[in-house]
């Protein structure tokens, strides 16, 4: 008997990968995807972003992971970070933390990873696929930790910059692997360059609160 011929991960779609009526959560390593955007010359909608999923699936949770300056008179994320958590997103900062390299320059350093793969298990129980938008080979772990829960796990970055975004290993690891670029008419910003200055609206609560509790 002839088996079904097995697509590569860089020609799945979102269609392909995305099921109906599956719990899904998202998380988006803010920092990670900034550069992976930034990169392809991609300014993402993420109103687009969420509606899509959430017409696709029962989005559970989408998650935004960023660290921010708190100290700083204006920070270039801050009007972004502001319109995600009045439009559905759950919205995860710590600040950064500041540190002198060795050669006397002060730097700023903010991970979110642990926060990242904490929440991810903690709502693994209650879904059925984790998107991940991110290339950071540090998720490999947890992919492959999620997968032994019975998650199906999907990557989101790029692979066709010089360097690729995403760690060859963590495009192993997942189950799927969606090529950023890929979604560019599905999440891309129709006036690019526009600011973050929607008025704020009340909080979306579409999520099933009882599954996750």
């Amino acid at each position: 008997m002839l088996k079904a011929p097995v697509m590569s991960k860089e020609k799945l779609t979102f269609k392909d990968i995305v099921h109906e009526n599956e719990k899904v959560a998202v998380f988006i390593d803010g920092a990670n995807l900034y550069g992976a955007a930034k990169s392809l010359n991609l300014d993402i909608d993420y109103r687009k972003l969420k509606q899509r999923f959430s017409a696709n699936t029962r989005l559970m949770r989408i998650y935004y992971y960023t660290a921010v300056m708190d100290d700083a008179e204006y920070s270039p994320v801050r009007p972004l970070v502001d319109w995600l958590d009045y439009n559905g997103y759950t919205l995860v900062t710590k600040a950064m933390r500041e540190y002198t390299d060795p050669s006397g320059r002060k730097k700023y350093k903010g991970s979110m990873d642990i926060d990242l793969a904490v929440d991810a298990m903690s709502i693994a129980d209650k879904v059925d696929h984790i998107v991940i938008f991110s290339g950071d080979g540090d998720f490999t772990k947890l992919a492959d930790a999620l997968q032994r829960k019975g998650v199906r796990v999907t990557a989101v970055s790029t692979i066709i910059t010089h360097p690729p975004m995403i760690a060859d290993e963590l495009r192993r690891q997942a189950d799927a692997f969606i090529e950023l670029n890929d979604l560019r008419h599905l999440i891309e910003r129709a006036n690019s360059g526009k600011v973050y200055q929607e008025r704020p609206v009340a909080r979306e609560e579409n999520y099933d609160e009882a599954e996750l509790t």
